[in-house]
């Protein structure tokens, strides 16, 4: 017999194309079958609540959420996990923010909002990421009177190392070049990806997780198999078992299909 996979899929640039921000419809069609077959679809992605907006023809299909990077899971309206950023930590990264001058996404519980907002983060979010309801000018400290879950500073990898020298107590996760999620030591894809088979009951060596960028790295490795998209970056390729197409060329649907999931 078979074995039931449990499913696990980045967001962006694995379900979503960032050429036309949709789900391509070889995709709907792969998961609505693997549904079928008995298998379950979870989400595994760096962006908050708030913003996932591009999966309405796939919510039927969704059996739980790994949010921010692994530092908020849900299953319906049961919390699998929540890792806030130490208050400390809170402090040090909008500090930075402002005496560097660099733009800094901020990720509470119920909020969204940019601090010291530069044109980087219009011109990524809402053109690249199509995320159509972010303010960047809406009011910032509302979101520090709740558990900070992820900050997304937009800088580069040689200053995200120095500042991270002096961070301990947190990790983070790039999957762009210009900007990089950081959340609490602890909060991972791949770690998430353990804490939500221990909650509903699977083996992690029965998982296949696919993935596109550095943030899927923890995830990918964890996985029982790991799926990088043809249009992953190349250390994502060399931690996969297996390397499929990109997510505008049928990726998800060839790996399924491969992996006899459909």
């Amino acid at each position: 017999m078979k074995h039931k996979y449990a499913l696990f899929f980045d967001i962006d640039g694995t379900l979503v194309s960032f050429r036309s921000h949709e789900i391509p419809v070889s995709t709907i069609q792969a998961l609505t079958m693997a549904k079928a077959n008995g298998h379950r679809v979870y989400i595994a992605t760096g962006r908050p609540v708030g913003i996932i907006t591009n999966l309405g023809a796939i919510a039927h299909l969704i059996d739980g959420f790994i949010t921010t990077n692994g530092a908020y899971c849900f299953v319906g309206d049961e919390v699998v996990c929540c890792l806030p950023i130490a208050d400390a930590d809170v402090q040090a990264v909008l500090c930075d923010a402002r005496e560097s001058d660099y733009s800094c996404i901020i990720a509470s519980e119920h909020h969204f909002v940019v601090f010291n907002a530069h044109e980087d983060v219009e011109r990524i979010f809402r053109h690249d990421l199509a995320v159509s309801n972010l303010d960047p000018h809406a009011p910032w400290q509302p979101a520090l009177q709740e558990r900070v879950l992820q900050f997304s500073p937009f800088f580069s990898k040689e200053y995200e190392e120095r500042l991270m020298a002096r961070l301990p107590n947190c990790v983070s996760g790039r999957w762009h070049p210009e900007f990089t999620d950081i959340t609490a030591r602890g909060a991972d894809k791949g770690q998430a990806l353990r804490l939500m088979a221990q909650h509903e009951g699977f083996d992690v060596a029965h998982t296949i997780a696919f993935g596109d960028g550095g943030n899927d790295a923890t995830m990918v490795r964890e996985a029982g198999i790991g799926v990088a998209m043809g249009n992953a970056i190349e250390d994502l390729k060399r931690d996969a078992d297996y390397v499929t197409t990109s997510v505008d060329d049928d990726g998800v649907a060839l790996a399924l299909r491969h992996f006899g999931v459909i």
